[in-house]
């Protein structure tokens, strides 16, 4: 999957010295739970989310009743129970993104297709299994269509999300639902050099009344189709402003991933290629619009490549300096299946495991990270069933 944009990158990343620590090992990687592609799902693109008692939570994009996908939950222990099998229909079908959780345990995510229109729906999952939609996607040029990533919450409990294509100029939009299931188009892309394209995985970062994210296209970045892809804010009020447009080389191409921020304001996040490899890159964006690359993934048995799944900070990690950063790529590493890494702020990266098929392959989203400093991700393939894996890495 392709994507970009270009945007201010600072003189100094000549000079930014990108140290690689010696590949090690976890400490623990556990798989919690192996699919097998039938009745309990499989393929699981989304990352997850834990509640208070340890439990995680997820979707995967096939499998189920009727293949068309599933929402689950594992225990602690590796016991998984399907919420809810997908039938294709009203209800919605491939649910590719994750779930969030509200404080009575009801479960809200997407799904690519199915709806009324079969243009995807945002949807419910109480803590019963049953059901609900909130919004049928209807696309064509008043509403977005196929939303590939996730939701965030406000503290008035309105949902917030993107989809990849519909909307005004066919490139996607920004989306609010209310509780009640009432959905207003906030912004609808129009690609271009002032404007994102086609916004797909992970999900948006709401912080003081502004929602940001990234695209896989659009922005002033050349050498890409539909140009490199960007970083934006949008106001509430539909006021979308571009904060970085990638670049290509030297810098990432095709951003994916939810954006995180830290105390001192700046962000973070994945491209899944450019730079010099066409590997991709993790990088910076501090407050006054400088971007900053972390690290630049060259592949092979000791680095990643294909970064898709953005970043999550650890304890320090969200102060203004010192911390590490923490993700996957979904290529490169010992087996060439992809890798679990740890990346300081000042540009080091350790691996902290490569998937050899076995334990899971090819990780797409974010990681969860605990109290203990534990991480929990999926892989999308690999495992005893083939189907993809939960799993759980202490470092």
């Amino acid at each position: 999957m392709a994507l970009g944009s270009v945007g201010l990158i600072c003189g100094f990343l000549l000079a930014l010295m990108v140290v690689i620590a010696p590949s090690a090992q976890a400490q623990t990687f556990t798989v919690l739970y192996n699919f097998t592609g039938g009745s309990d799902g499989g393929y699981p693109y989304g990352g997850l989310i834990q509640d208070a008692n340890g439990n995680l939570y997820g979707t995967t994009s096939a499998g189920g009743a009727s293949n068309y996908g599933t929402v689950f939950k594992v225990t602690p222990t590796g016991t998984e129970t399907v919420l809810y099998s997908f039938a294709g229909g009203s209800d919605g079908k491939y649910p590719y993104a994750g779930v969030i959780l509200d404080s009575e345990g009801n479960v809200y995510g997407t799904t690519y297709q199915g709806g009324a229109s079969n243009d995807g729906t945002v949807f419910k999952v109480n803590a019963s299994g049953g059901e609900s939609v909130l919004h049928s996607f209807t696309g064509g040029t008043t509403d977005g269509c196929n939303p590939g990533s996730g939701l965030i919450f406000d503290s008035q409990g309105n949902l917030y999300g993107d989809t990849q294509l519909c909307g005004a100029s066919n490139y996607g939009t920004v989306f609010e639902v209310t509780p009640a299931g009432q959905e207003t188009v906030l912004h609808s892309f129009a690609a271009g050099m002032t404007d994102g394209a086609e916004p797909f995985y992970g999900s948006l970062l709401l912080n003081n009344g502004y929602l940001y994210g990234v695209t896989q296209h659009g922005g002033t970045g050349n050498g890409c189709n539909l140009n490199c892809g960007v970083l934006f804010k949008l106001s509430m009020s539909g006021t979308l402003t571009v904060l970085h447009s990638f670049a290509n080389s030297p810098d990432g191409s095709f951003p994916f991933g939810t954006p995180v921020m830290d105390a001192e304001g700046s962000i973070y996040g994945t491209t899944e290629a450019g730079d010099q490899d066409e590997l991709g890159i993790v990088w910076k964006m501090n407050r006054n619009g400088t971007e900053t690359i972390l690290h630049s993934f060259f592949g092979g048995a000791e680095d990643g490549a294909a970064p898709e799944g953005g970043v999550v900070l650890d304890s320090q990690g969200g102060a203004a300096v010192g911390g590490n950063l923490y993700g996957t790529s979904e290529a490169g590493g010992a087996s060439g299946n992809g890798i679990v890494y740890k990346l300081s702020k000042a540009g080091e990266l350790t691996i902290l495991h490569s998937f050899a098929g076995p334990e899971g392959e090819w990780p797409f989203d974010s990681l969860v990270r605990d109290a203990q400093g534990n991480l929990y991700g999926t892989a999308s393939g690999g495992g005893s069933g083939s189907s993809g894996t939960v799993w759980k890495l202490t470092p």
